[in-house]
């Protein structure tokens, strides 16, 4: 029915307003440009239609993911991590792209070591029952011996901060789930990440000796979520991991019946000194304005559990495939379109701040998009500011025959932070995303998690929206 409607007004516009115009010579050209709300968007619809035929019907997006997940874990400073580079550099010449280089970054090298091990025991039983747990990144290791001592439970910091001096010599742990209620499985994640975020700083305040934290999902299982943890320079670095949710729900039950339980940990992660790695990228030349850049950004480093599928493998693969249509349909963009992935976003984001550079030292970046939500299906976009919504949300029925038409005032993404810190617009992929967290962080983040559909439409929407920014600025 849209479409009819649009249709039936680009007759009347084109009998009614073009057609006299022709007719006398006298028709001004300023005034067909200014009239995109009918001849650009029939233009796009019909644009949308190819690239998205071509990639669900060429299927290569999956293909590629394949390849980079065969590498392995790609976190910063691995072996890994250095092969998916190479990967990335052969793979853009291969398909084409022009001035395909890399970019040096120095990054941090924090290890996770071979031994992690947690047991619980009860009301001072010798019988030791495993919990799941993983080193949290950036975490000290724990002596030879390991760590063992009563666990304090709590949910929030104020709780934390009342226990007071009850909480010294102990393991705090920090068991605040994921508020199942809300619709945004995002929103869920903010309001509960700061645990694994700062939890070492505020459990050490209070004298703790280490600090188990509830793992960032909501699905109860037995896989453990790794993530990035910080410490302050003003109290003690205590180690930290991440429990998995079903021995959380365990260890929480047994405390609420009154019981003591004391917990084990085992850890030999360690921070070594820092690498060089690199940013890869390459572009489509813009024809006209080659010195405007529009930016695709991903990350190529993931956590080191199971292959960064989701996390942020379909990205990159989002970013290289987005470059791969628009160069297969023989489309000449206005402007330059470069795809760039990432190093150390996980762990640091020294790849993002790296190139956040460039825009100080005169190129100029017309927008900056980021694909890091999974390879879900798309359903939209944030855009970090008014002026570029304005500009952009016209568009947005083009992305409506899959749903991809959800164009929102919000935040972009991590790595292009930074750019948009410059000035620089930023745009995020949107995509479905309740079953992101099952995944997130952890060895269930494999390939067998992807539909190969849906990553190709994400693949998709990123070329429509990056062309389209090509042709018409921002």
């Amino acid at each position: 029915m849209i479409s009819f409607f649009r249709s039936t007004l680009s007759f009347l516009w084109i009998r009614n307003i073009l057609c006299p115009f022709l007719l006398f010579g006298t028709f001004p050209m300023h005034y067909l440009f200014a009239q995109t709300s009918i001849v650009s968007l029939q233009a796009y619809d019909s644009l949308a239609g190819k690239i998205l035929t071509t990639a669900l019907g060429q299927n290569q997006a999956i293909n590629v993911l394949q390849e980079l997940c065969a590498i392995g874990p790609r976190l910063s400073g691995s072996p890994q991590a250095d092969r998916a580079v190479e990967w990335a550099l052969e793979k853009m010449r291969a398909l084409g792209f022009q001035n395909v280089h890399t970019e040096p970054v120095e990054i941090p090298h924090w290890v996770r070591g071979l031994k992690e091990e947690g047991f619980y025991y009860i009301d001072g039983s010798k019988k030791k029952n495993r919990i799941h747990i993983t080193a949290l990144g950036g975490s000290i290791r724990t002596s030879k011996e390991g760590l063992k001592a009563e666990i304090v439970e709590v949910q929030s910091w104020e709780e934390l901060a009342a226990l007071g001096d009850s909480v010294k010599g102990k393991i705090v742990f920090l068991n605040r789930p994921m508020d199942r209620s809300l619709i945004s499985s995002g929103r869920a994640y903010g309001r509960a990440v700061d645990q694994r975020s700062k939890g070492a700083i505020e459990a050490a305040n209070c004298g703790a000796i280490g600090v188990l934290v509830r793992s960032m999902t909501t699905r109860l299982d037995d896989m453990p979520h790794t993530g990035q943890m910080n410490y302050a320079d003003s109290v003690a670095r205590i180690p930290a991991a991440s429990i998995s949710t079903n021995d959380a729900e365990v260890l929480s039950r047994f405390i609420h019946e009154g019981k003591k339980i004391s917990v084990s940990l085992k850890l030999s992660c360690d921070t070594l000194p820092a690498v060089e790695s690199a940013n890869v990228m390459g572009e489509i030349v813009g024809s006209e304005k080659p010195d405007e850049i529009v930016l695709i950004g991903a990350h190529l480093d993931s956590w080191d559990k199971g292959q960064g599928a989701h996390d942020d493998g379909a990205g990159c693969i989002h970013a290289i495939e987005s470059l791969r249509l628009i160069k297969e349909l023989g489309l000449r963009p206005k402007r330059t379109i470069r795809a760039v992935l990432f190093m150390n976003e996980e762990n640091g984001l020294q790849g993002g701040l790296n190139y956040a550079s460039r825009e100080c030292r005169g190129e100029r970046h017309i927008v900056a998009i980021e694909s890091d939500a999974g390879g879900f299906s798309p359903r939209g976009f944030s855009i970090s500011d008014s002026s570029a919504f304005a500009k952009l949300a016209k568009y947005a029925s083009v992305f409506s025959s899959i749903g991809a038409d959800n164009f929102r005032i919000g935040g972009s993404g991590s790595d292009i932070h930074p750019l948009v810190e410059t000035g620089v617009p930023g745009v995020g992929l949107i995509v479905d995303g309740q079953k992101y967290f099952d995944y997130h962080h952890s060895d269930n983040d494999t390939i067998d998690k992807v539909h190969e559909r849906e990553l190709a439409l994400g693949a998709a929407v990123i070329a429509i929206i990056s062309f389209i920014i090509a042709q018409e600025g921002l």
